[in-house]
């Protein structure tokens, strides 16, 4: 990870893996009865599961061979929906389990979608870094996989599948909570700064005109007592929400730095 951004949204390191992989969900469409009646099928997806546990795992492996990338457990616990979306994924490939396919095909295509489209994570991370390769095979691949039960293996969702779905997240985000309460400075339930910086980030890159406001990072600082609302044509904010502490973010940091970049000359 450098210490200059070195990836930014819609650049060619962003809308190559993208087109990638609609190239290789539609070959696997076009040759989906030969893949279907192949004497290799199952080997075809066990290597598919176990490149997305590999592709897991060396995130983490990654954190223990650079410390200083890390908060620890407050900040690196897989608990989110892309890491369970790998891992169900895997399984779901092994056993062809369609209650697996039920969660992760809601996960994928409402949740895990975004990083996809503002991977804000890459930030600091471009083509020359492992954590780039990292990233867009462990998000990429999800879909491979999900897409392959659907092509290959004929499998549908269903009104139970998206009940299936919710009541796994709803499972999750308890986790998350819990976590945040027995871990200082955890802060599981999908960083809200990570979100303000990803859609600052895709506004600027499509010419509009974005404000920061303050007062995410100070409490005295309110709309109200800025010219912002007024001047420009997209204002965002953190949000002060019950049980959720900005300083504790991770992303926090990166939040007050791009608030402190644009100055001072929307306050009155």
């Amino acid at each position: 990870e450098g210490s200059e951004p070195e990836f930014s949204l819609f650049s060619l390191a962003h809308i190559i893996p993208i087109l990638l992989l609609f190239v290789t969900l539609y070959f696997m469409y076009r040759y989906r009865e030969p893949l279907r009646k192949s004497t290799y099928e199952t080997n075809f997806r066990y290597i598919l599961a176990f490149m997305l546990i590999i592709c897991d795992m060396s995130y983490y492996w990654r954190l223990a061979s650079a410390p200083w990338l890390s908060n620890g457990p407050s900040e690196h616990l897989p608990i989110g929906v892309c890491a369970w979306s790998v891992i169900f994924c895997a399984f779901m490939l092994v056993g062809k389990s369609q209650k697996l396919f039920d969660i992760v095909y809601f996960w994928l295509l409402s949740g895990t979608i975004f990083a996809l489209i503002t991977p804000t994570p890459l930030t600091f991370c471009g083509p020359t870094r492992f954590r780039y390769y990292q990233f867009w095979l462990e998000h990429t691949l999800g879909y491979v996989a999900i897409f392959y039960m659907i092509f290959v293996l004929c499998m549908r969702p269903n009104v139970r599948s998206f009940i299936r779905s919710y009541c796994a997240l709803i499972v999750l985000a308890i986790i998350a909570a819990w976590t945040n309460s027995m871990i200082p400075g955890a802060n599981y339930n999908y960083g809200k700064a990570e979100y303000v910086i990803a859609v600052y980030n895709l506004l600027k890159d499509m010419g509009k005109d974005v404000y920061v406001c303050r007062c995410g990072i100070d409490k005295d600082q309110h709309c109200t007592n800025c010219k912002a609302c007024a001047l420009c044509e997209h204002v965002l904010f953190l949000e002060h929400s019950t049980g959720y502490k900005p300083e504790k973010d991770p992303a926090f940091p990166a939040f007050k730095a791009l608030v402190d970049s644009q100055g001072d000359k929307y306050l009155n």
